[in-house]
């Protein structure tokens, strides 16, 4: 007869089974179709979210030259990861940081860090893929070092097909596979947040294909072989012509990555890119193995793009292509998020980019809602999901969610039902002038958790040369009013402090209350709750807030002055004022060709932004310039651009830099491209580098600089050519845009008759072209714009990984609209030239 202790002991001991099994079927397994799965109840898993760099290389040394631990760094970020919905994660693993030269794993303050990480995300439910292998090196943007390590000394080349560098990561993959996290007490193999292995980062794969499957096959052996059983992913969009290599390797699925605007175009892309992520298309499909691996998008971006439509389009394409896991690449640490030096062409985070930041949220929300393969959501409008282009804006509308990236106008689906709110700007259901984001969650009926971000005001070109020195966007703690009406919360409510530090009391009165940056319980009039800052909801405690701190004081403008305007008709002077306090003034100092002095008072339209009206009397045909001066209540004055301090009136007063603007008289020409004051900015189409030439020169005027593209080895109908936004330029003579009849192209060639296709493209991304013939001496082609038809435009900057579609033209049809258009594109190598041939062009404009 068994004992009554032996009893207990062999329950308990069938409990903790039962347990085990339980948790080890919390991972994922990839069936026969190749479809991620959930080993608990087989249903398809999803997953989205983004890479992040702190315990490695530049990441991990510029947050700690900003005097910040790495360990609350990244509590900081994944805290904010977890506000954003993400529940995936992956970075490519700097192995020259934690190995050396034969493979053995250093057990650093890397690899510590690292695990630090994982145990951060494990706390919030966010899923990681990992990727053991980056061979990049550890120095950008700076320098790299010579770590001792395998991939430093073989390099990524070699290390594809050198033995001696096989053996090496077979023996850094063993140890690394073998690695207990300290913080979870689990190897990676144990730790069943970490769902998928990836065995190295962007693989380019050179010399026999043999080779290439070989090697994949023995990193595979040499993971296994430490006990891996999870689904195992190998790259296949990095070396598209050894993808049949790749599919013969025995791994589960295959990962993918999208740039599909380029990379350091080195300034803010302007326009509509969202026809470069309509589609996402696999060119492999017509592998047959290919169909059973499952698919992963470890990279993604809108790089050098601010607009926050992008994340979720992108999202769209992806679950139309069958892809089931998404990172975007890279998430900036907020420690460094204020000067974006991390990657200059990316630039996301929650606190400094509040608009994209909520555009992922939605994003997420897309990717988990789409069916894998779900092709019916076309249009701007899918489901409760919204893109627009013209408005700057991405939202989710349902009955108990609500997200959106901008100011919105949108009906509320269900507002009675509503539970989540997540937003930047006003909408039906709150109102606030503040830039941060901020969320509302209902945690109980009657009971709602409201957090706010502090403002962020972007004052330079977050994508210009990167220097710690130079701050892109700039972080202010403003006590702004805001209106919130939730038929759950009533008209008052109270609104109490949650976040530590923050002991603000006060009662919603009709739903309006003045707000700081922080957490608050706002509790409707007569509930009683027991919910506090300690009270734990969706992976996060009420009273958490994470967020910088006020950036200076120092009062900034920043102004974009109008490139054209229309002679005698008023126009507005808009600036964004960054420090200007309740007793302080600005106003606009200016002067006209007729050497005219005025001053404007700038008048507060919201929060951060100032209008001046300039009328009708002082806008001269020819040239105005103008300052913005900020007059301190101290006496103080700071004039711009130049932010020179000192007093404008000083009879010393240096002369410094005006804004300027051109004011155009009646009749005169719309010039949409200067090559010498525009050619910096063109987004170039050339497939061929080693052989195309983009130059400058000066052609029948000294003082005018041509754009000159060159073919020097033409090969049939490989094109070169450009594209230019100039629907800045017309923003001040939009009266006169009815007016305007005629495209002309100052232009020569140095083969006659030699064609070219000149054409707009709208906001619609609808483009209407036109073919001409250049000949040797410069002309003045004119193109009446009722000729322009409709046409596929090209996709600029060209799509990254190169198989991705070149061209883009809608389904619907439209009807060519001058002042809707935005865009110019040109190209030329049409036909079989026989000879290098090239074009030069001065000036394109319209009259």
């Amino acid at each position: 007869m068994i004992s009554f202790k032996k009893l207990l002991l062999f329950v308990a001991f069938a409990f903790l089974a039962i347990v085990t099994y339980a948790q080890n079927k919390q991972g994922i397994y990839v069936d026969a179709s190749g479809v991620i799965r959930w080993e608990k109840d087989n249903k398809e898993a999803a997953f989205f979210g983004t890479n992040y760099t702190a315990p490695f290389a530049y990441g991990n040394r510029a947050i700690l030259r900003m005097g910040q631990t790495a360990e609350q760094a990244i509590k900081d970020d994944v805290y904010h990861f977890s506000r954003l919905g993400l529940d995936a994660f992956r970075v490519h693993v700097w192995d020259q940081e934690i190995s050396d030269a034969q493979g053995n794993l250093i057990n650093n303050e890397h690899l510590r860090l690292f695990d630090f990480l994982i145990a951060e995300l494990k706390k919030r439910k966010i899923k990681t893929l990992v990727t053991p292998i980056a061979f990049w090196g550890n120095g950008y943007p700076e320098k790299d070092e010579n770590t001792g390590s395998f991939s430093s000394k073989y390099g990524k080349h070699n290390a594809l097909i050198n033995e001696d560098a096989f053996k090496a990561q077979e023996n850094y993959l063993k140890q690394f596979f073998k690695h207990k996290n300290p913080y979870t007490g689990l190897t990676y193999q144990e730790d069943v947040d970490i769902i998928a292995a990836e065995v190295n980062n962007e693989p380019q794969h050179s010399g026999s294909k043999e080779r290439t499957t070989e090697y994949i096959n023995r990193m595979v052996v040499a993971i296994k072989s430490a006990g891996w059983t999870k689904p195992i992913f190998y790259n296949i969009s990095e070396s598209p012509k050894y993808a049949d290599a790749v599919v013969k390797a025995n791994v589960q699925g295959h990962s993918f990555q999208w740039y599909p605007t380029g990379l350091v175009a080195g300034h803010t892309l302007k326009g509509n890119y969202l026809p470069n992520v309509a589609k996402y298309k696999i060119p492999f499909d017509s592998i047959p193995a290919f169909k059973n691996r499952a698919k992963a998008v470890y990279e993604f971006d809108a790089g050098d793009v601010m607009a926050p439509i992008m994340y979720p389009a992108m999202a769209r394409s992806f679950r139309a292509a069958g892809f089931q896991w998404a990172t975007q690449f890279a998430y900036d640490p907020m420690a460094t998020a204020y000067a974006n030096t991390e990657y200059q062409t990316h630039y996301l985070n929650l606190a400094y980019t509040p608009s994209k930041a909520i555009s992922l949220l939605i994003a997420s929300k897309i990717f988990h809602k789409i069916g894998r393969l779900d092709t019916l959501n076309s249009g701007d409008s899918f489901g409760p999901f919204k893109i627009d282009y013209k408005t700057s804006l991405s939202e989710m509308n349902t009955d108990d969610e609500f997200y959106y990236s901008n100011s919105t106008e949108s009906k509320l689906s269900n507002p009675k039902k509503l539970k989540h709110i997540a937003g930047v700007g006003s909408s039906k259901i709150v109102k606030y002038d503040g830039t941060g984001a901020y969320f509302l969650d209902q945690i109980e009926a009657g009971v709602w958790r409201l957090e706010v971000m502090p403002d962020a005001i972007l004052i330079r070109d977050p994508f210009g040369k990167a220097s710690p020195k130079r701050e892109v966007t700039r972080i202010n703690w403003a006590n702004l009013p805001m209106d919130i009406s939730l038929p759950d919360l009533g008209a008052d409510f109270s609104v109490t402090g949650l976040n530590q530090g923050n002991s603000f009391s006060s009662k919603g009165e009709k739903g309006s209350f003045k707000i700081s940056p922080g957490t608050y319980l706002l509790v409707r009039k007569s509930i009683k709750t027991k919910v506090n800052a300690k009270s734990i909801y969706q992976n996060i405690a009420l009273g958490e807030f994470v967020a910088p701190k006020s950036s200076t004081e120092n009062v900034f403008v920043k102004n974009q002055a109008l490139t054209t305007i229309s002679e005698n008709i008023a126009f507005n002077v808009n600036a964004e004022i960054v420090g200007l306090n309740a007793n302080d003034s600005a106003f606009v100092q200016l002067n006209n060709s007729s050497n005219q002095w005025k001053n404007i008072p700038l008048t507060k339209v919201k929060e951060y932004q100032y209008s001046a009206s300039i009328p009708s009397d002082v806008v001269k045909s020819g040239l105005l310039k103008y300052q913005i001066i900020v007059h301190k209540a101290n006496g103080e004055y700071f004039s711009f651009p130049a932010n020179v301090k000192g007093n404008p009136y000083a009879w010393d007063k240096l002369e410094t830099e005006s804004y300027q603007t051109y004011v155009a008289g009646k009749n005169a020409l719309f010039e949409i491209f200067n090559a010498g004051l525009d050619g910096s900015t063109i987004n170039v189409y050339n497939p061929d580098w080693e052989n195309n030439k983009v130059e400058y020169n000066s052609g029948e005027n000294s003082s005018h600089l041509n754009l000159k593209l060159s073919m020097n080895q033409p090969k049939n109908n490989l094109l070169l050519g450009f594209q230019y936004y100039f629907a800045d330029k017309m923003a001040g003579r939009i009266r006169e845009i009815d007016d305007l009849k005629t495209l002309v192209i100052k232009v020569r060639a140095n083969v006659e008759n030699t064609k070219v296709k000149i054409g707009l493209i709208d906001a619609d991304a609808h483009f209407f072209s036109a073919e001409i013939l250049a000949n040797k001496d410069f002309q003045l082609i004119e193109l009446p714009l009722n000729q322009l038809k409709s046409d596929a435009q090209l996709l600029l900057p060209r799509p990254y990984p190169g198989f991705l579609p070149l061209y883009y033209k809608p389904t619907s049809q439209s009807l060519f609209k001058l002042k809707n258009t935005e865009k110019l594109e040109v190209t030329f190598g049409y036909g079989q030239l026989t000879k290098p041939t090239s074009i030069e062009i001065e000036s394109i404009y319209i009259k």
